[in-house]
């Protein structure tokens, strides 16, 4: 039945990714890529990678289609064709893709337990992590810990994605300076309809409230820092499409989301450098408790907490980067 269930979503996105490549209008392009977003989510899901889901979920369908939205307020509204050299990008496409296609059949089986995943470090770290972390998610003690250099980087380059996307925008000084008053009060994005804003006003505590949920449960279950910020950010998004981005900014004011954008990062560096005045290597984290099972949870639980600071806000900094632009 499983597999059946795959193959269904498998065909449904080779249908929507054709969707989207052919269609002019741009507005359906990006829902098209909303759709193609969810179905990836759903099928991940039934690859058991839920965190990889949640994510999925949040960034793809849910903040990357908010702010492809708010691009096309910028561009024009249909795709304007050239016939130079379609041909080759056509055989280009098909080379690729055959390619693609011959390498997938020296793949293992789906959950062979003889695959090469299987015999490298997983076997270790699941003999492990009980033992040294005492967590039940193991992916949140790989990320967290194990590879925690990784994670870092990986929350340098939101920081540095967020920074870019302002500086192309041209706001990186007057975003900073941007006050809530300065935006005009008036008619949102969906106050003209009754049945969004009154599910949407009640969605929004519960979409927090899910958010906390993922941050501070990320090592008993599915979610993290990473999902969390996604989740957070999309809550106040919605909140800023149903109430206007002025009350929006008044929930989290611009000077605040620019420094919040850098203290995530530095909150988990500072762990890091706490670790090294402790006498442990860096993000060696069993050094922060007198347990070092201990010290590595409270590790993982600070270290996590940087990084959903840093990705909500990132988003978030974005998102009103492109609304001001729009206006």
């Amino acid at each position: 039945m499983t597999v059946l269930f795959g193959i269904f979503l498998l065909t449904l996105l080779v249908v929507t990714a054709i969707g989207i490549v052919r269609a002019e209008n741009l507005f359906t392009a990006v829902i098209l890529g909303g759709i193609f977003s969810l179905l990836m989510a759903a099928n991940f899901f039934v690859l058991d990678a839920v965190d990889v889901a949640l994510t999925e979920a949040a960034v793809g369908a849910g903040v990357s289609t908010v702010l492809l939205l708010g691009a096309l307020a910028l561009v024009p509204d249909r795709e304007e064709r050239s016939a130079r050299g379609r041909r080759l990008a056509l055989a280009i496409i098909t080379l690729t893709g055959l390619t693609i296609g011959y390498a997938t059949f020296d793949n293992p089986h789906l959950g062979d337990p003889d695959a090469p995943v299987h015999q490298h470090v997983a076997p270790w770290y699941l003999e492990q992590t009980p033992i040294l972390i005492d967590i039940p998610n193991v992916v949140t003690a790989v990320l967290g810990s194990y590879r925690g250099y990784d994670t870092l980087g990986e929350v340098i380059v939101v920081l540095t994605a967020g920074i870019g996307v302002l500086f192309l925008l041209g706001l990186p000084g007057a975003f900073g300076d941007r006050k809530p008053e300065d935006v005009a009060a008036g008619k949102t994005y969906l106050n003209h309809h009754l049945v969004p804003q009154v599910v949407g006003l009640l969605l929004v505590p519960f979409i927090m409230l899910f958010a906390l949920y993922v941050q501070f449960h990320g090592e008993y279950g599915p979610g993290g820092g990473f999902q969390a910020g996604a989740i957070f950010a999309a809550a106040i998004i919605l909140f800023a499409l149903i109430q206007g981005e002025r009350e929006a900014l008044n929930l989290i004011p611009p000077r605040v989301l620019v420094v919040l954008m850098a203290s995530g990062a530095l909150l988990y560096g500072g762990v890091g450098v706490l670790t090294m005045l402790l006498g442990g290597n860096f993000l060696e984290y069993g050094v922060l408790s007198s347990n070092p099972v201990q010290g590595q949870q409270w590790g993982i639980i600070l270290i996590e907490l940087g990084v959903g600071v840093s990705v909500a806000s990132v988003l978030l900094a974005i998102y009103h980067a492109f609304a001001a632009r729009g206006r």
